[in-house]
């Protein structure tokens, strides 16, 4: 049963909305930044492989540095990270447009190196702002967005180059990027809750902290953009196959706003699912779906379950990697994060055209899905274990004392309202202490 109540205690906690307000134009220019300097290597009179050299070296630059930068606002601090990044977001876009094709090359590299990193700097902020209980509506909210930048970012881009010239809407894209990383400089989101001021600002020793849990949530995530970024070409490869490319634009529309319906009723939803249970099903319904492709509106329609799954597996990897890092290491943690999604995005395009060429479109979309579901699988056990290891510990830690936390009932209230009738079915129930690290198979 859907319940809008954790939405409006969500967003009714303080710095949240501007944040996510930010975080949407923010997000626009970068959405753009793709098809833009796709669009500009072509007019350089470069082709389609030169300009992808160009995206691939970003990439690259930008899965590398994600990280540190996240590691550099853990040790000094957000602003100092943010005027690092802002400024050579405004020398490389401001001299791109007039580089020689090499030069550019190099220079998109060392870009994306010290690319604004708008989504990791919001969701190392929401972890900061938000308690653990309601982290889930509010990186649902959070995907939701992501959602819309999306939409707006690549399309516009478009029509203005269209309309103008890829050099100006290069200029406007770089200006905007520049105006999200002083916006974030003015509104300087926290990094870390009131609570958890007392960590060490030194990160902790990466063996600390990077587990194999951690690592197996990470690709998870991976496995996750994989399968979106596969399907995406898949899709523009089945439409053209059948004749309907015309219809593109709008099955990629209607993917994406099934998206924006399942991360909210993600967000609704009692209790939440667990991050690599939604990457295994993503890349499952995906498999399906080239069978669909013989007319753009059975395309679209078969679409919709791979659709209502991406975002929350999206925000389900986010609020799961927030959860399992401590505070003094999480802008690293979330750079990782980052890190993986680009990397998942930047391996599924050309494994499912490298299929694709070798067979038919359907093919596409059942490589990229099996691989996702694959990677899912296979790092599931893992968490699993933990899950298993972590149930003595909790039941052990259930005591009359437990119900001084946050989510029990005050003195006087009935114990099955209290969650004690829950707590007889097993050890993982909405009462229970949160535990040191704690899993993301808790259900707060």
């Amino acid at each position: 049963m859907l319940d809008l109540k954790p939405y409006r205690d969500a967003l009714a906690l303080p710095g949240l909305r501007p944040l996510l307000l930010v975080a949407i134009l923010a997000r626009v220019p970068v959405a753009a930044t793709a098809v833009v300097m796709t669009l500009h290597v072509l007019d350089l009179g470069h082709g389609y492989f030169a300009a992808g050299l160009v995206g691939a070296a970003m990439t690259a630059g930008s899965a590398l540095g994600a990280p540190l930068l996240g590691r550099l606002a853990d040790g000094r601090g957000l602003r100092p990270m943010l005027l690092l990044t802002t400024a050579v977001s405004a020398l490389f876009w401001g001299t791109a447009p007039v580089l020689p094709y090499p030069v550019l090359l190099g220079a998109a590299f060392v870009g994306g190196l010290l690319t604004l990193p708008v989504f990791s700097v919001v969701r190392q902020s929401i972890a900061a702002l938000v308690p653990p209980p309601q982290r889930r509506q509010a990186y649902a909210l959070d995907s939701m967005s992501v959602e819309l930048s999306f939409m707006i970012g690549p399309a516009g881009a478009v029509a203005l180059a269209t309309s103008a010239s890829p050099t100006l809407t290069m200029y406007a894209v770089g200006g905007g990027i520049v105006l999200a990383g002083l916006t974030l400089l003015v509104l300087n989101p926290p990094t870390r809750a009131r609570d958890e001021e007392t960590t060490p600002a030194q990160p902790l020793p990466r063996r600390q902290w990077l587990t194999p849990r951690l690592i197996g949530l990470l690709a998870g995530g991976a496995a996750s953009t994989l399968v979106i970024a596969g399907s995406d070409v898949a899709v523009v490869a089945a439409l053209r196959d059948a004749g309907q490319v015309d219809w593109t634009g709008v099955v990629l529309a209607l993917w994406a706003s099934y998206s924006l319906v399942g991360g909210f009723t993600y967000g609704a939803l009692s209790r939440p699912v667990p991050s690599l249970a939604l990457t295994a099903m993503l890349g499952l319904v995906i498999v399906p779906v080239g069978l669909g492709s013989g007319e753009w509106w059975l395309l679209a329609l078969v679409l919709l379950p791979s659709g209502a799954l991406t975002a929350p597996t999206v925000a389900a990897t986010a609020d799961a990697v927030s959860r399992l890092v401590p505070a003094s290491v999480r802008g690293e943690a979330m750079g990782l994060h980052a890190s993986a999604m680009v990397v998942g995005l930047a391996l599924g395009a050309p494994l499912a055209g490298a299929v694709i060429d070798a067979s038919a479109p359907a093919w596409g979309f059942a490589a990229t899905g099996l691989l996702g579901a694959l990677i899912a699988l296979a790092v599931l056990p893992t968490e699993l274990r933990h899950r298993r290891s972590d149930a003595p510990a909790t039941a052990a830690a259930i005591t009359p004392t437990a119900a001084t936390t946050p989510d029990s009932a005050p003195r006087g209230r009935s114990p099955r309202r209290a969650g004690f009738r829950r707590r007889a079915r097993g050890p993982i129930h909405r009462g229970r202490p949160r535990q040191p690290g704690g899993s993301f198979w808790n259900p707060e």
